[in-house]
């Protein structure tokens, strides 16, 4: 027992902002984990085609979502939250009010033209509906979500997301196997418990900023995210128009095979959202307070961090694979190498993207997320008809480089202008990270018909970890102990 009591000692004399870090970590990886877990269920109870149109439909409400709510839970949100903090109430409660007024509007207009939509998405009224709804409902939660996140308000958030992650793949489940129509049961199953679990924080704002319509707060946003709507765009495209373009020139089952390739590859996606919400207010605040340059040691080593757990991925995707789905499934394992890769510089252009939003930059921003989404379609609609939906991976992980390049030079202009001439990050130090991560994730892929060679490498990479684990251990803690500086 009294291991455990000095552990707990230990835990109570923690900081509350490395607790909160802590916990956020914990259940995001819960949160994906609970979902995951459930894949290889619903790979099970869906057929590949059932499971692709299920897939293109997320990729049409991550898509619409831009449009409805302008994505105001986003940057701007906590961008927001750091700028007027002595007014949070008041500004949540009204982007609330103005993430509503959106929501009803687009409601109104579908409603009125639902033959038209309903064939240019392909999907039925209920599905549209049910759609509506769950990007209301989410944009309420994310709103609710980043303000406790930057109170380090931990423990609300921790339940309520535990358990809606756990109501979703068991509503879900007991949807699909009494409905027919699986597709639409799966989507219902997912808009119910938003609706249900997330409703209430869209009064508990309200209550407490008591003010629906704000001149100031909806300018401010307005202003800031409608100029980002390209850029919002331009992300969704790169990550969700493959799957679009796969059913339209493929096929049903192929869309199901990528989506299954794509979602593995997004576990490792957490790693992401995780260390960017442990990691982005005490950026902005360094940023804010002209601390340029003690962001980047806890940068270098985040990447290092993405790059490490996105390669256990590569290692292990066909394990992964056979896993979550069954043999139908097996060729997503050639997709998922250059999508884990992709996964590394979705975070590499985060960390250089913050300064422009800081410094509201929007313009720099919408460029280069415009190219980069324009690649993506025209590199797809070329490599998708010539090599097959393999490709598509492969489209990903070019785009996204040309992406994060455009973001680091536009930083750099940013840095130029403001941070009086001082630009964080040294680009032979990224490189020194990213070329021997993009050279060992190619040399794992050429290892997959060759199961004792690659688990010969893991097996070296395990007793490196295991002697290094001290020095692995102190790097983790220092990107988890930022928020006490």
């Amino acid at each position: 027992m009294l291991p455990i009591t000095g552990l707990l000692k230990k835990y109570r004399g923690i900081p509350v902002q490395v607790k909160a870090s802590f916990w956020f970590l914990i259940c995001a990886f819960l949160q994906k984990g609970i979902s995951m877990l459930t894949t290889p269920i619903f790979t099970r109870l869906l057929s590949t085609a059932e499971y692709g149109q299920y897939n293109v439909f997320n990729s049409w409400l991550s898509i619409v979502t831009i449009f409805v709510s302008l994505d105001l839970a986003a940057g701007v949100y906590t961008q927001g939250l750091i700028k007027f903090e002595p007014e949070r109430k008041v500004y949540s409660s009204s982007l609330q009010g103005l993430t509503t007024t959106l929501c009803l509007f687009w409601t109104v207009i579908y409603l009125l033209f639902r033959n038209f939509w309903n064939d240019l998405f392909s999907l039925t009224t209920v599905q549209m509906l049910a759609m509506l709804v769950m990007i209301w409902a989410t944009a309420v939660f994310r709103f609710w979500a980043g303000e406790q996140r930057v109170l380090y308000r931990y423990k609300a958030l921790v339940f309520v997301t535990l358990g809606v992650s756990f109501a979703k793949p068991v509503i879900g489940i007991v949807f699909v196997v009494l409905a027919e129509d699986k597709v639409t049961a799966r989507i219902l199953g997912l808009a119910l418990v938003e609706l249900i679990g997330y409703a209430g924080f869209f009064f508990v704002q309200m209550w407490r900023g008591k003010k629906f319509y704000s001149a100031k707060f909806w300018k401010h946003a307005l202003l800031f995210n409608l100029p980002l709507i390209p850029h919002y765009l331009s992300q969704v495209v790169l990550s969700s128009a493959d799957r679009i373009m796969i059913k339209d020139m493929v096929g049903d089952s192929q869309a199901g095979i990528y989506s299954l390739a794509y979602a593995v590859s997004s576990i490792m996606a957490l790693f992401n959202s995780s260390l960017s919400q442990t990691i982005s207010p005490w950026v902005y605040r360094k940023i804010k307070e002209k601390k340029i340059k003690d962001i980047p040691s806890v940068a270098y080593i985040s990447l290092a961090l993405i790059a490490g757990v996105n390669l256990l991925l590569i290692a292990l995707a066909p394990e992964a694979v056979a896993i979550f789905a069954p043999r139908s499934y097996h060729e997503a394992i050639w997709v998922i190498p250059p999508v884990a890769m992709s996964v590394y510089f979705m975070y590499s252009y985060d960390l250089f993207a913050k300064f422009a939003f800081y410094y509201e930059k929007t313009n720099f921003i919408m460029l280069a997320s415009i190219i980069g989404a324009a690649l993506n379609v025209v590199l797809n609609f070329i490599c998708i008809g010539i090599w097959g939906y393999v490709a598509a991976g492969y489209t990903t992980l070019i785009c996204y480089i040309v992406y994060c390049i455009g973001h680091y030079i536009f930083m750099n202009k940013t840095c130029d202008k403001y941070c009086d001439g001082v630009r964080p990050y040294q680009l032979k130090k990224i490189l020194f990270i990213t070329i021997p991560f993009l050279a060992m994730g190619f040399l794992l892929l050429l290892t997959y018909n060759y199961a004792i060679l690659r688990y010969g490498l893991i097996a070296v990479a395990a007793v490196f970890a295991f002697v290094k684990r001290k020095q692995l251990v102190g790097l983790v803690k220092k990107v988890m102990a930022v928020k006490k500086s």
